[in-house]
């Protein structure tokens, strides 16, 4: 019988071949399990699931990691489950393997009380079926050209000459991301074809930071970066100009000072989403929803379960939804609750003090 399960210790190494033969094909400068050292690697071994041959125990046929993320918002903690890697070798395709290792990944999601889980594909229709959904948002700046200097006595320097411990300072002021330690700022680092910019003052402290890059993905997306509004519009200008391409900068909704600067100087923007998102735990996240309502002084907001339906509304003005997935594009976006018209206009003006909450997972984070 076919089963999806946990890689033993001694097939770690199995696992990260079938993946540059699967996934990295045309790489041979490294493996992939450089590009996610906090991903694929022994230590979350038990968070992967493959699916062997029948025939022949010893050959892996298919694949899919779940990383747990930590990550602070002003509203609240979550624990999101990242999926990843998700693949099957081509001849064994259109049998399910996917969709084993799919479920596999969500039951140890389960089991590690993730609130939600978020992974990034084009195959919609594949992972709607899981329950994801497109939501969330994610504005994409795009640098094509240099811009007027912000500020003065400014330094940019390209290349890693840079303490991780200062990446770190400058990352863990963003109101909302992982929570990580130097050593996962060290690992990250590492990760080849990332390239990292900086900004500094000429009292040499670090006034801001991008990444670009991580293995064969995000090239010219600037998927991580921190520090100060103005240090990071002339660093981006800077190395639109020194690398002589364009850059794509990728812009939470909720980083509001930025995104206003941008607007303001007119760069161009392209808005998409965060991901798919899978709401993995309603009663987790109900309790974290109705404590950001009760915050803002509103203590009458429902979100519940009845009949295998979706109750939502504010005291007495309730609405249903039949499918979670609906609620994760009202709780992250992109629906904008003073677009339901349906909705009773005091209720829509309560409910969009709080919604949508923010929620961003940084690129080096993504798998």
């Amino acid at each position: 019988m076919v089963k999806a399960r946990s890689p033993e210790a001694h097939e770690f190494n199995d696992v990260v071949e079938f993946l540059d033969t699967q996934l990295r094909e045309n790489n041979s400068t490294w493996t992939i399990k450089a590009e996610y050292p906090t991903a694929l690697t022994p230590s979350n071994i038990h968070n992967m699931s493959i699916i062997t041959d029948e025939a022949d125990e010893h050959k892996i046929i298919s694949h899919a990691v779940l990383k747990p993320i930590i990550t602070k918002t002003p509203q609240a903690i979550y624990k999101i489950g990242a999926i990843g890697s998700v693949v099957t070798a081509p001849e064994y395709r259109n049998q399910g393997l996917s969709s084993l290792n799919m479920q596999n990944c969500l039951t140890k999601a389960t089991a590690q009380n993730c609130d939600l889980v978020v992974l990034w594909t084009d195959k919609h229709d594949f992972y709607r079926k899981f329950g994801f959904e497109l939501a969330g948002f994610e504005n994409t700046y795009v640098f094509d050209h240099e811009l007027p200097q912000q500020t003065v006595h400014t330094k940019f320097i390209t290349g890693p000459q840079v303490d991780p411990a200062a990446l770190l300072k400058l990352y863990s002021q963003h109101s909302v991301g992982s929570i990580r330690t130097i050593e996962d700022m060290h690992q990250y680092m590492k990760i080849p074809n990332t390239q990292i910019y900086t900004a500094w003052s000429n009292t040499n402290q670090l006034l801001a930071y991008a990444i670009e890059g991580k293995g064969v993905d995000l090239q010219s997306f600037i998927h991580e970066w921190g520090g100060q509004v103005s240090a990071i519009i002339d660093l981006m200008s800077y190395m639109t100009k020194t690398e002589n391409k364009a850059f794509h900068l990728m812009v939470p909704q909720h980083a509001q000072n930025l995104r206003t600067a941008l607007d303001k100087i007119g760069v161009f923007c392209h808005r998409g989403f965060l991901g798919m998102i899978r709401i993995h735990d309603f009663e987790s996240i109900a309790v974290k929803v109705k404590k950001a309502f009760r915050a803002e002084g509103f203590d009458q907001i429902v979100l519940e379960k009845q009949n295998d339906q979706i109750i939502f509304g504010y005291g007495t003005d309730l609405y249903t939804l039949d499918h979670e997935s609906d609620l994760a594009k009202i709780l992250f976006g992109p629906t904008q609750i003073q677009d339901m018209a349906f909705i009773q206009p005091q209720t829509r003006d309560i409910l969009a003090k709080v919604l949508p909450m923010p929620i961003w997972v940084w690129g080096w984070d993504s798998i």
